[in-house]
């Protein structure tokens, strides 16, 4: 590998880092147009493994834009990152996968709350790996497929 494919592959490497951690803000803060950004033109979001839907990220989107709020406080932290570069070779081509584990803590809106006040802790817990699937693109690396893996949870009142 020469110098030149080894400083190309740490800035793919960084570029799909940023993707990745652009994914969780704006599910965070309910930037729907981010997150439709953040994908392909035909770019795909799959919740059915956390009991959601499965759709274009547009669909997906307006989907997430009312299930959310039933969590007005919410925090996606996404770690232990293994990211794949399409190998062409020892050269770097224009795919990649990321398998990432998640923890996500959110708190169930309450009955006559208003935006700011009242208790912020979390009270549903959830946690699993997502899976990237990600092209180059003009614009840069872009989320082609995102498949979320909940392993367990943990919600407010008796089991």
């Amino acid at each position: 590998m020469t110098q030149r494919v080894a400083l190309a592959t740490v800035m793919d490497r960084l570029a799909i880092d940023d993707v990745i951690t652009g994914y969780a803000v704006t599910v965070d803060d309910g930037d729907w147009s981010a997150y439709e950004a953040l994908f392909t033109p035909d770019g795909r979001a799959d919740y059915t493994g956390a009991g959601g839907v499965e759709g274009p990220a547009g669909e997906i989107a307006r989907w997430l834009t009312g299930t959310m709020r039933l969590f007005p406080v919410r925090q996606h932290l996404i770690v232990n990152r293994r990211i794949d570069l399409e190998d062409l070779g020892g050269y770097p081509g224009d795919r990649a996968r990321v398998r990432a584990d998640y923890l996500n803590p959110m708190r169930l809106a309450r009955e006559g709350e208003t935006a700011g006040t009242g208790d912020t802790a979390p009270d549903f817990v959830s946690g699993g790996r997502y899976v990237f699937e990600l092209d180059r693109t003009e614009p840069g690396w872009r989320i082609r497929t995102v498949t979320v893996h909940e392993k367990w949870r943990r919600t407010p009142g008796p089991a």
